[in-house]
């Protein structure tokens, strides 16, 4: 799994947001707190020397400052702190900050200038320090959120490697939480699941076997009846169509055999794309012998495929047998693709049933009852799933229908 598709990241995400919205909200409130102590410690701090000083200048009395303090009347007030609008401000003066409270009473103007105010740095250092709290915030907030989520994410990778390797016993199962719950869950099902595809796999082998003594029969009495009659059209080709309809079904059932066995236990083999296609374009050409049909191999860029033989044979040539079989009149052509083996007649086309089957679709309403894919497409779907290749079906250019059967490289066996 990509590390950007892993649930980490919204977790710690998540973490990093939450931090984010909790400092600036803890930020705006100390913002509001800071400006009030300012308030408190140097505005209201100006007007009460300006309310003390004020009455004793104009009385002649003497005017004594705190230390960093001074106050100025009406002459006496600076140049560069005149014509000042009223009201508490700051100005710099020969680089210098200072807090002024700008006022006027009966005898003029006045200016109250806090020199020696350390508010600034002070103010300076508060919010300094308010960012390297919000800094470390975030900083365990992510440390935080990856830990949560490593604690949360690694169990279920691990379940899910489980899962994957198809080990039998699922790791989480004695945890009491909900990854416990879910570990007995997919350790449940799974063995639900192989319970029913060992089922399968041996009922497959069962019937194949108890099947392939009697085809074996059929098709040596068979034989026997086609040497028997070669001077009597009329029997021998009864007995013929007897022989290949055996040699058929034999073929199904030892297709069947091999599907039922692990892929390690097959022998894999690189073959070639064109001569498989070419071998099974040959060896069908008896189905359109006599009638209005063309059963044609139109080539394309070869390309290698490692399969089983067996497998590989019995998906190309069902495809053509069941082409050549609902096909009357017009062509069958094989040819090759990208990676692909296409198959593509002039038939009536396939039956809504069989389109939704081999497409894994719903059932038309209207379908149902009607026919399905047959055992051969039923067969070809099953190596297709077996060999890692997709099987496509459309509609042909000439009408009738298109099989692709197309081989995904990254599934490739070796």
């Amino acid at each position: 799994m990509k590390r950007s598709n892993s649930l980490r990241r919204p977790i710690v995400v998540a973490y990093l947001l939450f931090a984010l919205i909790s400092s600036a909200f803890f930020a705006i409130i100390a913002g509001i707190a800071v400006e009030g102590i300012e308030t408190r410690l140097v505005d209201e701090r100006l007007e009460d020397v300006a309310m003390w000083a004020s009455p004793r200048y104009a009385g002649k009395l003497p005017v004594e400052m705190p230390a960093g303090m001074s106050f100025h009347h009406g002459a006496d007030i600076p140049l560069s702190l005149r014509n000042l609008p009223p009201g508490v401000q700051e100005k710099t003066v020969d680089g210098v900050d200072l807090h002024l409270l700008v006022g006027q009473d009966e005898n003029g103007d006045y200016v109250v200038v806090d020199h020696d105010s350390e508010y600034e740095k002070i103010e300076l250092v508060v919010y300094s320090l308010f960012a390297l709290g919000f800094l470390g915030f975030l900083g365990c907030s992510a440390v935080l959120g990856t830990f949560v989520a490593n604690r949360i994410i690694v169990p279920i990778m691990q379940l899910a490697g489980a899962v994957e390797q198809r080990k039998p016993d699922l790791p989480l199962q004695e945890r009491k939480d909900e990854l416990g719950l879910l570990a007995r869950s997919f350790a449940g099902h799974t063995g639900e699941l192989t319970r029913f595809l060992d089922r399968e796999r041996f009922f497959t082998g069962d019937v194949s076997h108890e099947l392939r003594t009697p085809l074996t029969v059929i098709s040596g009495a068979a034989e026997v009846l086609m040497a028997q009659t070669r001077d009597q059209p009329q029997l021998h080709a009864p007995a013929e169509r007897i022989y290949r309809a055996a040699r058929e079904a034999a073929e199904s059932v030892s297709v069947l055999l091999r599907l039922a066995r692990s892929p390690e236990v097959l022998e894999w083999a690189s073959l070639s794309a064109a001569a498989m296609a070419q071998d099974e374009v040959a060896r069908y050409q008896h189905l359109v012998a006599g009638r209005p049909l063309i059963l044609d191999y139109l080539g394309g860029e070869d390309f290698a495929v490692r399969a089983p033989r067996e497998l590989l044979v019995a998906a190309i040539g069902n495809l053509i047998r069941n082409a050549c079989q609902y096909t009357e009149r017009g062509a069958v052509r094989v040819s090759l693709g990208a990676q692909s083996i296409i198959v593509e007649d002039t038939g009536p086309g396939l039956p809504p049933a069989a389109l939704a089957a081999l497409r894994n679709e719903p059932m038309p309403a209207e379908a149902r009852g009607s026919s399905g894919t047959g055992l051969g497409l039923a067969l070809v779907q099953r190596i297709s799933a077996y060999l890692g290749a997709d099987l496509q079906v459309s509609e042909g250019a000439d009408g009738g229908t298109r099989f692709e059967l197309r081989f995904r490289e990254l599934l490739t066996k070796s």
